[in-house]
């Protein structure tokens, strides 16, 4: 039996973050990842925005770990070379019903520490983007773009300069606890059972399946694994935006945004779809339902303009009609297993927040987390 002093399940960029954490903090680390790459599901399936932590309900993890998140992913992506932009975000109000909710999105973001958010006028938007449409709207200058895969690179060789281990197609297949440790039978090519002293589950869509396997963890602990698909559709030629733009949040999300790649490239989505297996096609014939949306504040899109881009799946633990769940990162006094770590629903801003987290989940392990 292989014996390792700590396993994170799941080589996402969540997982590589904590592995780097752990590993860069002097424990021998390995790595489990069921897919033959990493970042294979949500990690490489979303919006690649670095997000300023407007959103998010005061003093949750979410609005904590992305406001914390954002200022040192920026250091470390100046840092280590991976591509970023801060482009900055305008979220628009269209008509004069949706000013009060934008100006209680300007009191929300303030009130976790995002001050740099302000209110501008319908003609400074238009300004700052011509081809806008608006009667009010706020500016975040600290939202940007990055390279998701560069992320994860530079995570891994963070992790792998420290003596971590990473092993790709490596699925779980069962874990028990006993006498202190855990003992994880791993699939693959060449199954194999390894023990180690901590395990963390970063296992993204999969999490709530993982602690499953795990012999008499407490199944009331364990939260739904549900499937929230977003679809993408990509904008033809050369979008004539410079920033990121979203309308006045929907209920059950953000509504169809303006979101653009390193590149220069415009994407809009996404439309949620509650799903029950893990699939990533895209049906063309959703994109007409952007278009209306779209016009709200993009009056000229033209017809015809959209073709399908790419799905991606969140990791929810709260349904669609459920308020959203904040994240769930549970340690030994939850669920009375000493050196398990699990990760719940990471879903957006989980990206941003990701070097926060890893900090989160290490300090779980070493039982110097703060009282919650």
């Amino acid at each position: 039996m292989d014996r390792v002093e700590s396993v994170v399940i799941g080589a996402g960029v969540i997982g590589l973050a904590v592995a780097r954490a752990l590993a860069m903090a002097g424990r021998e680390v390995v790595i489990l990842e069921a897919e033959e790459a990493i970042g294979t599901h949500t990690s490489s399936r979303n919006s690649e925005v670095i997000h300023a932590g407007i959103y998010y309900p005061q003093g949750s993890r979410k609005a904590r770990s992305c406001v914390t998140g954002r200022k040192r992913l920026y250091a470390y992506c100046e840092e280590h070379g991976v591509p970023y932009r801060r482009c900055g975000k305008l979220i628009v109000a269209t008509d004069q019903g949706q000013v009060p909710q934008l100006r209680e999105i300007l009191e929300k973001s303030h009130a976790n520490g995002v001050s740099d958010v302000v209110e501008i006028p319908a003609a400074e938007a238009m300004r700052m983007e011509p081809v806008l449409r608006c009667v009010a709207a706020l500016h975040s200058p600290s939202t940007g773009v990055i390279d998701s895969h560069a992320l994860m690179l530079a995570y891994l060789g963070d992790a792998e300069a420290a003596g971590a281990m990473l092993a790709l197609k490596s699925p779980l297949h069962g874990c028990r606890f006993s006498s202190g440790k855990f003992v994880l039978q791993v699939g693959g090519k060449d199954p194999v059972e390894i023990k180690a002293k901590a395990l963390v589950n970063s296992a993204g869509l999969r999490a709530p399946s993982v602690a499953r396997l795990i012999e008499g963890f407490p199944p009331d602990r364990i939260p739904p694994e549900l499937y929230a698909k977003g679809n993408y559709y990509s904008l033809a030629g050369r979008p004539p935006f410079s920033r990121l733009i979203y309308p006045v949040p929907e209920p059950g999300g953000l509504g169809v945004h303006l979101t653009l790649d390193l590149a220069g490239q415009a994407r809009f989505g996404p439309d949620v779809e509650w799903v029950e297996r893990i699939g990533y096609d895209v049906d063309p014939r959703r994109a007409e339902g952007f278009y209306a949306a779209i016009r709200r504040y993009w009056p000229a899109l033209p017809d015809g303009a959209l073709s399908p881009g790419y799905a991606g799946i969140r990791p929810k633990i709260s349904g669609p009609r459920e308020p959203a769940a904040d994240f769930v990162l549970q340690g030994a006094e939850d669920h009375g297993m000493p050196g398990l770590v699990n990760l719940f629903g990471i879903e957006s801003p989980g990206l941003t927040a990701s070097l926060t987290l890893a900090d989160d989940v290490g300090a779980l392990l070493a039982g110097t987390a703060p009282p919650r």
